[in-house]
Order: structure tokens, then C-alpha cells, then sequence
């Protein structure tokens, strides 16, 4: 049987070429507004999503705009379940009036590291998420949604440096970023043995190239790049 993995960027964040990734992923992580976007926006990469055949699913974050959610804010309980299930609603809405369905959920930044240790603020998202299957790294507090009857997909990251406990080495950090695209390949073709999904990160230089040269690498080496929803 042909091997088969997910290509997955995060889209919809005002500096990102939401066209041309769309042209190679297969996943969409939109960002709903809370860290980046806007409906407009939002509404544009549903739109080319589904002209592409590309599944959505919601990037959820932090209300932080400045710091693009890449700040650990200490939101309680209640407050965030409910900022999850706005930012989720909004692009629901936004993703049906494109004919497209949100097929899952994937926290961004802060919250997406805050959720692999913190029991209470992953279940804020999983609450506030609803039913949808959760994207997210192994190991993580969100792999609770299994226990809720909810798929849970893993993934990795070949543009990121990982440290000795397979967390993602902080941006502030040297090796955090991996800029080669000859190295970026060379971690997606490791990594997609042990993951569901790979995810480039839209903001990162060379975005677009580093997302072509992955796609071609992996079905040159005999897999095949299809959504995982």
C-alpha cells in the first residue's frame, strides 16, 4: 500500500502567500482573528480551499494580536472555552458560505505549547472546540479528545528544531528555525514515517519553495499527499 501523509501550513495571517500554499498543501489551518485574519480573509482562503480540494480546519489562539500569539497568557477556564468556540463559530460560518465544512481544530503558538502540559487549558479547547478532530503534536494534552470519541491526528514539524524531549525548541532560542530547504526536506522525510501530518509554517521565508521542495521530495520518494480529514 502506498504510504500517505498530510501537508498542512498555517494560512490566513496577513503575511503569509495564502494562494500559493494553497497550490501544494493539503491542510489549511486558518487563523480566525484572535492572533491574525479577519472574515475577509478567512472567507478568500475557504473560497480557494474549496476550488482546491484543501481541508480547513480552525487555528485557535491567545486574544493577542500584538505578539501574534506567541505569548503564554494565563486565561482561565471559562474565558478561553468560550474564545475557542467564538473563534470556531466565526469560521464555521465564514467556511459554509464557501461550500466547505471546518474539519478540525489546531491551537496556535502559546496556546499550542500551553495545551501539551497544562490539563486545564487543553480541555478549555477541547470544550470549546466541540466535536472536531484535533491536530496537534504526540504526546499532548489535547489526545484527551480520543476519550471523547474524537479522532487525533499528530504531526510534525520540518522547518522547526526539536530538542532532547521532542519539544519544539523555543523560537527565542538558537536552531529554533530551520531556513535550509535542503534540511527542511530531509526532516519531512524522516518525519513522515512517525506523523499523520507534516505542518510549514506560512510565515517562515521561503514559505512557498520550502512547501513545493517537501511535496516533491515525498512523492518522489513513492508517497502519496492527501488530507487526513
Amino acid at each position: 500500500m502506498t504510504p500517505t501523509v498530510d501537508l498542512n501550513a498555517d494560512l490566513g495571517e496577513e503575511i503569509t502567500d495564502d494562494a500559493g500554499l494553497l497550490a501544494v498543501v493539503t491542510s489549511a489551518n486558518v487563523a480566525c482573528g484572535f492572533h491574525a485574519g479577519s472574515p475577509a480573509i478567512m472567507r478568500a482562503v475557504c473560497a480557494e480551499a474549496a476550488r482546491r480540494g484543501v481541508a480547513v480546519g480552525a487555528q485557535v489562539s491567545y486574544a493577542d494580536r500584538p505578539n501574534f500569539g506567541r505569548v503564554e497568557l494565563d486565561v482561565p477556564y471559562d474565558v478561553l472555552r468560550d474564545q475557542v468556540a467564538e473563534q470556531v463559530g466565526v469560521l464555521t460560518a465564514l467556511a459554509a458560505a464557501e461550500g466547505i465544512p471546518v474539519g478540525y481544530v489546531k491551537p496556535h503558538g502559546a496556546l499550542y505549547h500551553r495545551t501539551l502540559d497544562d490539563a486545564e487549558q487543553a480541555a478549555a479547547v477541547l470544550a470549546g472546540s466541540g466535536t472536531l478532530p484535533v491536530l496537534g503534536m504526540t504526546g499532548s494534552l489535547l489526545e484527551q479528545a480520543q476519550a471523547q470519541g474524537r479522532s487525533v491526528w499528530h504531526e510534525g514539524f520540518p522547518d522547526r528544531g526539536y530538542d532532547e524531549r521532542g519539544r519544539l525548541v523555543p523560537r527565542s532560542r538558537p536552531g529554533a528555525l530551520v531556513t535550509s530547504a535542503e534540511a527542511i526536506v530531509a526532516n519531512a522525510l524522516s518525519l513522515a514515517t512517525r506523523v499523520d501530518s507534516l505542518c510549514l509554517h506560512g510565515d517562515s521565508p521561503g514559505a512557498v519553495e520550502h512547501a513545493r521542495a517537501v511535496r516533491s521530495a515525498l512523492e518522489d520518494a513513492g508517497w502519496t499527499l492527501a488530507r487526513f480529514s
